[in-house]
């Protein structure tokens, strides 16, 4: 939707430049009709994606097993499926745009910032897995290769988020000026050092041997990722080189021909390699863990011979093979209600966080930035939690 010639088509649809082809739709004060047809086909796109997912999110709550009928939509009716998300896809089109943008961003927003928040539960799961597995084959092989590997990585994560840091006061702040930018990288600097400290205290230890500082340091660089993505949306051209404006002599014309946008940047893409991954960890993986398994609305696979022993049976009957007649393995509800949110987030990913204004304006706010600095808040806080609830809440069980 953000290419030119997609953009060329959109000019054509009956809610494309209704007040004429003369009158611009501005960024900033700068940007005129013909560079915005894909930021506002991306948000009916992203409407229609969110709006099927949720409607399935509706439909899915309370499946227990698959014996339930509601299950064989789940796993089969893919025609049907699809064709129900073309026609709201469709059908988005053809909203009259009106407030639909203005009120649709603050569903983004909200959306985004849950949707980063379960980024970072996923990214905690990932590095006690990954510290957990390699701790035990250290102990298994009797091989300091494990722990070496180990070491490198932490120094890697920690050398990373130190050379985002720096980059960070020399791109986004100014002498004088950008005191927002220099509170917010010093402060989310100061928390990640005292995370870091908590994680390695001997009580801290004690009471799970398996926290280090590998979880420290990716914790750390995703802070500082999410710091970015944050000063990123600062609407101050002084201090932020990814403000959108137009260019020196640079003329963009509205109209069928001559679309050009400027919306991909690398945090953008950043963002977006690390959406997809997440999204794949939300739809493949279970965790290890029976505390994100509770808040991820998963369950724990059974052990392998279990499945092969079940699998062997099936196949030998020629059927296909469901291991969710006792009880499904995750829920489908919650399932499609973190693909609303990964619907909404990559929605403002890709139109970087900008707010349709009044007088056909987009803009640059300073929402976008409280809501991410505060999503980086809430995932060190999160992350503090994990460390510290052994000792506050000792007879629970943390394992």
């Amino acid at each position: 939707m953000l290419s030119p010639s997609v953009e060329s088509q959109l000019h054509k649809l009956p809610w494309v430049c209704e007040e004429g082809a003369g009158t611009p739709i501005i960024l900033q004060g700068h940007i005129d009709c013909g560079s915005l047809l894909g930021h506002r086909a991306v948000y009916r796109m992203c409407f229609a994606t969110a709006a099927f997912f949720f409607l399935f999110t509706l439909f899915m709550i309370c499946v227990r097993s698959s014996r339930d009928p509601r299950a064989a939509v789940q796993n089969g009716f893919w025609f049907f499926k699809f064709l129900i998300l073309v026609g709201i896809t469709v059908g988005a089109f053809y909203i009259p745009d009106g407030s639909f943008s203005n009120v649709w961003f603050y569903f983004g927003v909200v959306g985004s910032f849950l949707f980063i928040l379960i980024q970072l539960v996923l990214l905690i799961d990932f590095a006690h897995s990954w510290n957990q597995r390699w701790l035990g084959k250290a102990e298994e092989c009797d091989s300091r290769a494990w722990y070496a590997g180990l070491f490198f990585f932490t120094l890697l994560f920690y050398t990373l988020s130190i050379a985002a840091v720096t980059l960070l006061f020399i791109y986004y702040t100014q002498p004088g000026t950008c005191y927002e930018g220099k509170v917010f990288i010093s402060l989310n600097l100061t928390l990640c050092f005292c995370v870091s400290t908590v994680a390695v205290l001997p009580k801290v230890q004690d009471a799970q041997p398996n926290s280090g500082l590998l979880q420290a340091s990716v914790i750390t660089l995703y802070t500082m990722f999410v710091t970015w993505l944050a000063l990123s949306s600062v609407p101050d051209q002084k201090c932020n080189p990814h403000l959108l404006t137009r260019f020196s002599n640079e003329t963009i014309l509205a109209g069928p021909d001559g679309y050009e946008t400027h919306w991909w940047d690398a945090p953008s893409i950043v963002g977006l390699i690390i959406f997809i991954l997440c999204t794949l960890f939300i739809g493949l993986r279970s965790s290890d863990h029976r505390q994100v398994n509770s808040l991820m609305q998963t369950e724990e696979c059974p052990s392998t011979l279990e499945v092969t022993q079940q699998r062997q049976v099936v196949e030998c009957q020629g059927r296909a093979f469901d291991n969710e007649q006792d009880a499904v393995t995750y829920s489908y509800s919650f399932f499609h209600f973190c693909l609303v949110l990964a619907s909404l987030h990559i929605m403002m990913t890709l139109t970087s966080w900008y707010r349709p204004g009044e007088t056909r304006k987009m803009i640059s706010t300073w929402t976008a930035v409280w809501v991410k600095i505060c999503a980086s808040w809430a995932g060190l806080l999160l992350y503090l939690w994990t460390l510290v609830a052994p000792l506050l809440l000792p007879n629970r069980d943390f394992s």
